[in-house]
């Protein structure tokens, strides 16, 4: 993904945490509605998963402050402004979970790389989203890696 026209570090922030409160969101979802032989391994997975992507939102905000941004995470605000595919309801097959997340990884890191350029000049938040960046990247391979 390219930078998008307009983009500044403050919409960087807003949007690498609304992408974090809803992949933490649909991990949650995911985990509850699981079903299929990799049940096990991957309810641990997306349940660490969600905890991560939580943490990963109060960062963003919580870096947002020190630069004089007050971050909207409200519900609806996440919901207006959610970029990730979704993931059906209902019963979730395990095969289904992991294709689902593959393309909700793609677009999450994709606009984790496209933040990480906007904010290039301030090395602090650089290094935030590359650290996110990695983590998420990291849980991409570990989900993918339950492909039969």
């Amino acid at each position: 993904m390219t930078t998008p026209a307009g983009a500044t570090p403050t919409t960087a922030l807003d949007r690498v945490l609304t992408d974090s409160v809803t992949l933490s969101l649909l991990a949650k979802h995911a985990q509850w509605n699981l079903v299929g032989p990799s049940f096990r391994s991957m309810r641990h997975l997306l349940d660490d998963l969600a905890d991560l992507s939580r943490g990963h939102g109060d960062d963003v905000a919580e870096r947002a402050v020190m630069l004089g941004h007050h971050p909207d995470g409200r519900a609806e605000t996440v919901a207006r402004t959610n970029s990730l595919p979704t993931i059906a309801t209902g019963a979730l097959a395990d095969d289904l979970v992991i294709t689902s997340f593959g393309a909700i990884f793609d677009t999450a890191i994709s606009n984790l790389h496209a933040a990480i350029d906007v904010v290039a000049d301030d090395p602090v938040t650089r290094d935030l989203f590359t650290s996110i960046a990695g983590s998420v990247e990291r849980y991409a391979w570990m989900i993918r890696s339950h492909r039969i």
